[in-house]
């Protein structure tokens, strides 16, 4: 018996349909207006945090914070074995591309679990007011990313992108690994793999943007120029696949700036003390 079998015997009956399936206007956060004031409140309550911590003592929250990343490492490993379920024998039986452009990969399961993916980012947004109520410095690309990313669930969610799937299913995996290392982290364990998360994302957009640029351009030229190459229609609202394009593009190089600011500035920093730390010696040792 597959694992959401297993899961949706425990689903009590009657639930409105608006719950299990994406209805617009009728789903929780399912409206523009909706999105963005729920955004807008975000960085309100983020940046309001830290106006009142300024003279206050930084908040511990360790208890909480860890409860906080063990649910979304654990929800995320639970989400992304769920979709791995469902893509699967789809991939099997119809090949990759009907799986990520045919209009029959967007199944009822799949929208449901794009739907908690949704929610989980929204629930992710605590990790700034946590790094906001601990004194912690609020980096754009932080903020930027956790705001965004909630805004690009949502878009892809109104355009139905059967493409999604590679998209989550990579953040997921990301995402077990990086929300455990929190979790580990404020435990006081020392994690030396910490660079290599970053790395994970960087390699995550890469392959992200091989997929959605493939999908983008294939629907276009089979819309609008067909006499160019193409492996035929990819489904999903244009507007959400262009934003798609973007948004991503936009992390790739955020990431990998932020990459070359904290670790190869550090290495050169680590270089530098050490050079320096070599010259003293000498002279200590010719003064002597």
């Amino acid at each position: 018996m597959a694992l959401a079998d297993i899961l949706l015997a425990y689903v009590p009956a009657g639930i409105p349909e608006h719950l299990t399936s994406y209805v617009h206007a009728k789903t929780p956060m399912s409206t523009t207006p909706a999105v963005v004031a729920a955004l807008t409140s975000y960085l309100a309550i983020i940046f309001g945090i830290q106006a009142v911590m300024k003279n206050q003592q930084p908040l511990k929250l360790n208890t909480l914070f860890r409860i906080h990343n063990v649910f979304l490492s654990s929800g995320s490993l639970l989400l992304l074995v769920l979709m791995v379920e469902e893509v699967a024998p789809i991939v099997w039986k119809h090949g990759l591309f009907y799986s990520i452009c045919n209009e029959g990969a967007w199944t009822p399961r799949l929208e449901f679990y794009y739907m908690i993916n949704y929610y989980f980012k929204y629930i992710e947004l605590l990790d700034t007011v946590f790094l906001a109520l601990k004194k912690k410095p609020l980096q754009f690309l932080h903020v930027f990313h956790h705001s965004a990313t909630a805004l690009l669930t949502y878009s892809q969610l109104e355009g139905k992108t059967s493409i999604s799937w590679v998209v989550i299913s990579l953040n997921l995996a990301v995402h077990v690994l990086m929300y455990y290392y929190y979790w580990a982290s404020a435990g006081g364990a020392k994690i030396w793999w910490k660079k290599h998360l970053t790395t994970m994302q960087i390699v995550q957009f890469i392959i992200d943007l091989h997929f959605v640029y493939f999908g983008t351009y294939s629907h276009f030229t089979y819309s609008y120029w067909p006499n160019l190459p193409n492996m035929g229609n990819c489904a999903g609202a244009e507007s959400a696949a262009v934003f798609g394009c973007g948004l991503l593009t936009s992390y790739l190089f955020l990431f990998i700036d932020f990459y070359f600011r904290t670790y190869k500035k550090s290495q050169q920093q680590k270089g530098k003390a050490a050079a320096n730390g070599k010259a003293n010696g000498t002279a200590n040792g010719k003064a002597q």
